[in-house]
């Protein structure tokens, strides 16, 4: 072969399935981000924990300032009530005779506690100072318990009325600066708030952050290729759900890629036999081993090894189309116990070159169906030549049709059946899966390249029917094929 024959490479076939093989990334993992401050959970905890912090502290504080105020404030007035009384005892006798010195020593003991004593004589005031009204309501004897302006300033005043319009009215400023007094000293709690929302929140975050961390760590190494690794499952219910979920996605993940390894393999065995068979004639025509009578048998031979390589290509290609939303289907009305007949033929002059005898069962009347008459010809042809495959000489192979319901409109039943080995419940439920019962019986009995039934099962549910694999009366396997009716026979029946 020239040189530059050699050199060419063959163009892609435009409509070639492209199988994924499965892809590790070898990459090194990429450099931490640098989190700024406030983009972290410890610091976002840390955060939300110290401005829970002030804002408990400045709720108790807007609450309890006031109350501790007038707290105070009540504890003075008591302070003041009392003392009053006890000078009005003392000087009950002693205000109609006239100032004495147990009256100069009485109030200056009180004026040395900061507080201002004024007498009062038949409705006279000995000093100017106290409003009109307090002396106006001594003289008429009531007692007073107020706040008023003293001599300008506001102040807690007590008085207590005696006979004969005589009384003793005691004063003291109010406290000032009581507010500014109990806002600094909130300072202190103010800051263990805050060191208790620092601590607390830097636990929480340790706490909220480690299986975050850990679950984050364990989705690097599943993207590395790892499908063994697993995250530990512990509380909160939230860590658990996401360990759990991050576990089901590492066994889904390796579950998966064993199958496709297991497919490729299928596959990859499937197409080398046609493949070795065209080459081993094709060498043999070019060393003329094969001579001019032997041309035409070898021909029919590559030919059939091309039919069955092109099959199984057609069947990825298929099975790789089936989901896409351009894979063509034309559904029309369809009549199931014709479209068997048609079939008949074909199969039972190939079922009869192996000694197998093949069957029709139809109810003798149409049996209508909605559906795309060559992709159903397709599935038929699929579990036929699946059947004929594993089924022994002598056992039957039966291809039954029926209506699936007494309304013409409730669409129609086929069914395959053989006299084969059959399944075991286990198959059953992987009949389906690509490769699934062609890596469990290879080397066991014939099998083919597991995509048969997968393509089958795929183009019924495109399709809108369903598909079901059981056990046949005849011993084998069944596979029962539902079809819809036919959606405008329905409407115009309704």
């Amino acid at each position: 072969m020239p040189d530059h024959a050699r050199r060419q490479q063959p163009a892609a076939h435009p409509e070639s399935p492209t199988v994924a093989l499965p892809v590790v990334d070898v990459r090194p993992p990429a450099a931490p981000r640098r989190s700024r401050f406030g983009r972290t959970l410890t610091a976002r905890a840390v955060l939300v924990t110290c401005a829970v912090a002030l804002v408990s502290v400045l709720v108790t504080a807007i609450v309890a300032v006031p109350l501790a105020i007038r707290g105070a404030e009540r504890r003075d007035q008591e302070a003041l009530a009392a003392q009053a009384r006890l000078a009005a005892e003392v000087l009950r006798t002693r205000l109609d005779r006239g100032r004495s010195a147990d009256e100069e020593r009485l109030i200056q003991q009180l004026r040395n506690q900061g507080i201002d004593a004024y007498l009062i004589r038949r409705g006279t005031v000995d000093r100017p100072g106290l409003p009109p009204r307090v002396v106006q309501r001594i003289e008429q004897g009531r007692n007073v318990s107020v706040r008023r302006p003293v001599n300008g300033r506001r102040a807690l005043v007590e008085g207590r009325a005696l006979p004969g319009g005589n009384g003793v009215v005691l004063s003291r400023a109010s406290t000032t600066g009581l507010w500014r007094q109990v806002l600094l000293s909130l300072w202190l709690p103010l800051l263990a708030g805050l060191a208790a929302g620092v601590v607390a929140g830097l636990l929480l975050a340790r706490r909220l952050a480690r299986p975050i961390r850990v679950a984050a760590t364990a989705a690097a190494r599943l993207r590395a290729g790892d499908r063994a690794v697993r995250v530990p499952v512990e509380s909160p219910d939230e860590v658990a759900d996401l360990a759990e979920a991050l576990n089901g996605l590492a066994a889904a993940l390796a579950t998966s890629e064993g199958r496709q390894r297991e497919f490729l393999l299928s596959v990859s065995h499937e197409l080398r036999t046609p493949l070795t068979a065209i080459r081993g004639y094709a060498e043999a025509l070019a060393d003329g081993v094969i001579g001019a009578e032997g041309t035409a048998d070898t021909g029919r031979t590559v030919l059939a090894e091309a039919q069955h390589l092109d099959r199984l290509i057609g069947d990825l290609l298929a099975l790789a189309r089936l989901e896409a939303a351009d894979f063509p289907l034309e559904p029309v009305p369809v009549d199931l116990a014709r479209l068997a007949v048609d079939a008949e033929p074909t199969w039972s002059g190939r079922c009869a070159a192996v000694g197998v005898p093949f069957r029709v069962e139809t109810p003798g009347g149409p049996v209508p169906a909605y559906t795309d008459p060559g992709r159903i010809r397709q599935v038929v042809d699929g579990l036929l030549e699946n059947a004929l495959r594993v089924v022994p000489p002598g056992a039957p192979v039966v291809l039954a049709v029926r209506p699936a319901g007494a309304d013409p409109a409730a669409g129609g039943v086929l069914e395959v059946r053989d006299g084969g080995p059959g399944f075991t419940d286990d198959d059953l439920a992987v009949a389906f899966e690509r490769g699934a019962l062609h890596q469990r019986y290879r080397g066991v009995r014939k099998v083919g390249s597991g995509l048969g039934l997968a393509l089958a099962a795929g183009l019924v549910r495109r399709l809108g029917g369903e598909i079901v694999a059981g056990h046949a009366p005849e011993g084998g396997a069944a596979f029962t094929v539902r079809l819809p009716g036919d959606p405008y026979r329905t409407r115009t029946l309704a």
